[in-house]
């Protein structure tokens, strides 16, 4: 996983509420085991109107999301956090995140900043004139050139593993001499464990 420090760059302005785990990927695309390409089907019934924001030439590559209230509520689907980062969509921003939603999106990478209502609106206006935001995560603020300064809070072990860039994986792989230490402790005070198992 690619640690994140800052986002920063225009930011798709999409703004609805209750914004469902379907809606970001729907059932048709969750047959694959594999995070690639999953951002073709992402939005695919908002991205089937015309005009919408995500086949926006000026959003193209943005790596900040603005949505509405209760976003990534349904199912628990992890497939929607791979969908936005197959899209390049490194934070979220929101008044209010699905729980299972929120989790699924730290542990890829994706940062859910939770923001009041007249703050996201405040960023919506300046993602829909182009002008560019900048999310910093040391900082946990969120700042545009009008001169905003919005602060957010952050779980501080979300916040370690999205700064460190670690998942499950590499947070037990952080700890490997502990762990090697441990199992050796125990072939030592219980050896009989070990009978049968390969060297």
């Amino acid at each position: 996983m690619q640690p994140l420090t800052r986002a920063q760059g225009r930011a798709i302005p999409l703004g609805l509420k209750n914004v469902d785990t379907d809606i970001i990927i729907p059932a048709r695309w969750l047959k694959t085991i594999s995070r690639e390409g999953l951002g073709q089907g992402a939005f695919e019934t908002i991205r089937a109107e015309p005009g919408n924001v995500f086949d926006d030439p000026a959003y193209a590559g943005a790596p900040i999301l603005i949505a509405g209230d209760n976003f990534g509520c349904g199912s628990s689907r992890e497939h929607a956090a791979w969908a936005l980062a197959d899209l390049g969509i490194r934070v979220v921003i929101a008044p209010s995140f699905s729980d299972i939603f929120s989790g699924n999106a730290v542990k890829n990478g994706i940062l859910p900043v939770v923001l009041p209502q007249d703050a996201v609106d405040r960023l919506l206006d300046a993602a829909r004139e182009g002008l560019e935001i900048s999310v910093d995560l040391e900082a946990q603020t969120v700042t545009t050139p009008y001169q905003d300064r919005f602060a957010f809070t952050l779980d501080p072990f979300r916040r370690h593993c999205l700064l460190n860039g670690l998942d499950e994986v590499g947070l037990t792989m952080a700890r490997g001499e502990a762990i090697a230490a441990f199992e050796a402790q125990r072939t030592a005070a219980r050896p009989w464990l070990m009978r049968g198992t390969a060297a």
